[in-house]
């Protein structure tokens, strides 16, 4: 939420950007009126759960909004700004599950709904308000060599002029980045249609899991010395990872997304498995564990209990990631 959300409102104050501007309020409402039967990459459909119930539908229908996204991709921004949360504030003022600032909102947001009312603080407006500004871009940029996906997030980034004057992705660092981020945590929110490929780091995963059998549970546990080398089950999961030198979050609804999901039948030693209260949502898995083979895994499951293997196939199964080092680079840091 830098660069990109002050430059609509910078280029305003400019000759030709005003122009522009009076373009892009003209696209909101044209854009916004042209979803029925949905004009993007509409084959491409969610993964379980991974975006949260009360947002999946909106986000299934207005990421089909025009051919520059998806619904995958528009889950990754989501994610990428609030995680989801349509509370969210910025330091920089951003507000809302897509992080609008007020001057964006004001010329770009849409009554996704329809009640006579634009509010930044409802994922019914603000989800809508962020797809159309995506499409927006990308009608603008359109006649730009490369990817249309990664010319319209440079956009969204760095600003259209730029885009333009380079003739595609700037060279910036921060703006090719931010294209890589988004279009490696797409994959995640996507439903995988072809074979995944097995993780390298992943028998080292399992061989580090293994040594710490018999290691007693300790809630918010992390391995430190301070803390007797114990762990609680995102703690291992973790420093499993971080052993073959991958980075996850350190709770597991974030680990999720760290990678493409397989099915069930599908699973790989080394893959994560998670457990959620809700069966329709990521935001809710409250344990995960390390996949080794015949229906079980490694994990540390509560107190009193001590690192061990379970078998993963409770009423409580949620689904599983496989691990990339892309795809845990992707994902934003939290507190």
């Amino acid at each position: 939420m830098t660069v990109r959300r002050a430059w609509v409102v910078g280029i305003a104050a400019i000759g030709s950007g005003l122009a522009f501007v009076l373009l892009l309020v003209v696209g909101v409402y044209l854009v916004a009126g042209n979803l029925a039967g949905g004009v993007g990459r509409g084959a491409v459909g969610l993964a379980k759960g991974a975006v949260p119930a009360a947002y999946s539908t909106l986000v299934q229908k207005w990421g089909n909004l025009c051919p520059a996204i998806d619904p995958a991709l528009l889950a990754a921004q989501l994610y990428q700004e609030s995680g989801f949360n349509p509370n969210a504030r910025s330091a920089a003022a951003a507000e809302g599950i897509a992080q609008f600032i007020p001057g964006t909102w004001a010329t770009h947001g849409v009554d996704g709904n329809g009640d006579g009312k634009r509010d930044v603080w409802d994922p019914n407006d603000a989800i809508p308000s962020a797809a159309s500004y995506d499409c927006e871009l990308a009608e603008y940029v359109r006649s730009v060599p490369g990817d249309a996906t990664h010319n319209m997030l440079a956009a969204y980034n760095a600003g259209a002029d730029a885009v333009i004057r380079y003739g595609g992705v700037p060279p910036y660092a921060e703006t090719q980045n931010y294209v890589k981020t988004i279009t490696t945590l797409a994959q995640s929110f996507a439903a995988p249609v072809t074979r995944l490929d097995p993780s390298k780091q992943a028998a080292g995963a399992i061989s580090y899991a293994q040594s710490k059998l018999g290691t007693p549970y300790l809630w918010g546990g992390e391995g430190t010395a301070e803390q007797g080398g114990r762990f609680d089950c995102s703690g291992l999961t973790q420093a499993a990872y971080r052993s073959v030198g991958i980075t996850l979050p350190r709770v597991a609804n974030d680990q999720y997304n760290a990678g493409p999901h397989p099915q069930r039948d599908e699973l790989l030693p080394g893959d994560l498995v998670f457990f959620s209260h809700d069966p329709n949502d990521s935001r809710a898995i409250h344990h995960v564990g390390i996949y080794v083979g015949g229906g079980y895994m490694i994990d540390a499951p509560y107190t009193g209990a001590v690192i061990r293997f379970d078998p993963i196939d409770g009423s409580d199964y949620f689904g599983a990631t496989r691990v990339t080092e892309d795809g845990a680079k992707a994902l934003p840091a939290r507190a």
